[in-house]
């Protein structure tokens, strides 16, 4: 009788947000082996490191979380962020597509232009505003062009207890300052990434020849809001007694443009998955005590 191993799940980009989150909750799922991994170990840029990495390791599952996330930054840095966040992903994809192995990639809202005023589905019309949004959508193409099973997530204003986000920037600004300017016109809604971790892994053991989930699916938490009421209430959940003040875009300006609306329609990923998505409040409450532990 032969042995039964494990089947493998690559996580790149092991030490964002979503693969920090993914590391934490890897223990719940023993039926896999997870590896995972930074730019020094597999360097995702570099094809043949790639070629190389899957030729001696069996890989089932490569979940990718390595992202150039800079959006302010990517407009100078053009060719970085389109290496990483494009060519990148294309070399993933073709790499997995010829040794067998699922490719799930993480994208984002920031596809899309912000000038629709109702939740944004799927196959709504692209039109990034800034090099971050162009870099990912090149991705996302890549991905599928190489590799038609490959599966796509996007999500939008992603938060955890790891990495520089909004969640952990607000609680320390709130704490330091009298007062603070907030963004009130840009609307969307948050993600906790450890609720994204659990919908990454529930594709993953619900993957088999019969249900083949592929193609591109929003995840958010539910719920929408602005990064001024995202800033109240941290600022309720901490106890501040800061002065938040609610400003157009117009007032804070920043080198990349960012879409007014971006709202996700999840629709599609709760009947796939059959799952109920938490309120966007419920977990950012969570996050915030994790992070006053």
């Amino acid at each position: 009788m032969s042995a039964s191993f494990p089947e493998t799940i690559l996580v790149t980009g092991a030490n964002g947000q979503v693969g920090s989150e993914l590391r934490d909750i890897a223990i719940k799922f023993p039926q896999y082996k997870f590896l995972f991994t930074g730019r020094r170990m597999l360097p995702i840029t570099n094809k043949e490191a790639i070629e190389s990495f899957f030729e001696k390791t069996q890989i089932h599952y490569c979940i990718n979380c390595a992202a150039y996330t800079a959006v302010d930054k990517a407009e100078t840095e053009k060719e970085e962020a389109f290496l990483v966040n494009g060519t990148a992903v294309g070399f993933l994809a073709s790499v997995c597509k010829s040794h067998k192995a699922k490719f799930i990639h993480i994208s984002t809202d920031y596809v899309y232009d912000g000038s629709r005023k109702e939740p944004l589905k799927e196959d709504d019309r692209v039109a990034p505003l800034n090099v971050y949004g162009w870099s990912k959508l090149q991705g996302e193409e890549l991905a599928l062009n190489h590799n038609p099973d490959s599966l796509i997530i996007r999500t939008s204003w992603v938060y955890s207890q790891y990495g520089h986000n909004f969640v952990k920037t607000m609680m320390r600004l709130l704490v330091e300052k009298k007062e603070l300017n907030v963004v009130a016109d840009q609307i969307g809604c948050p993600t906790y990434a450890a609720d994204l971790a659990e919908v990454i892994l529930k594709f993953v053991t619900e993957h088999s020849t019969d249900n083949n989930h592929r193609g591109i699916f929003n995840y958010s938490n539910y719920g929408m809001t602005s990064w001024f009421q995202f800033a109240q209430l941290i600022k309720e959940k901490i106890s501040s007694v800061c002065d938040l003040h609610p400003v157009k875009t117009e007032q804070y300006p920043t080198p990349a443009t960012r879409p007014r609306y971006s709202v996700l329609d999840t629709t599609k990923i709760k009947a796939a998955l059959a799952i109920e998505i938490p309120f966007w409040k419920e977990s950012v409450a969570k996050c915030v005590d994790l992070l006053l532990k």
